[in-house]
């Protein structure tokens, strides 16, 4: 009886951890300074239900949403998020662009299941 709780203790754990989003953290060196598009040093990547995709800023634990999927969300009132606007960083050639947020995306999409 011991052996069948544990395992199913074991299981229920094991079966949460699963269903939790992955989270990872980048950092403007490891990325690199000429295509980092964020005005802090350090930011989480995260991939939620329906391929969601935000931005969390660590120190804060403010997110933002960083596809159409996490937009709306936001919108509907499922998550609270700032618009990503908030953290983007000015791309320092030509202060009116924004630099590309693909490569963030794409490591974003990669935690999906």
């Amino acid at each position: 009886m011991k052996k069948l709780c544990a395992s199913l203790l074991l299981l229920c754990s094991s079966a949460a951890a699963l269903a939790a989003p992955q989270i990872i953290t980048v950092s403007r060196f490891e990325i690199g300074k000429d295509k980092w598009v964020f005005n802090r040093e350090e930011v989480m990547l995260t991939c939620r239900q329906d391929q969601a995709l935000y931005v969390i800023n660590p120190s804060t634990l403010v997110q933002y949403p960083l596809n159409p999927a996490a937009q709306k969300q936001v919108e509907s009132g499922q998550t609270r998020a700032q618009p990503i606007a908030v953290i983007l960083a000015t791309d320092p050639r030509d202060p009116q662009k924004k630099i590309s947020l693909e490569p963030f995306i794409e490591r974003a999409r990669a935690l999906c299941p």
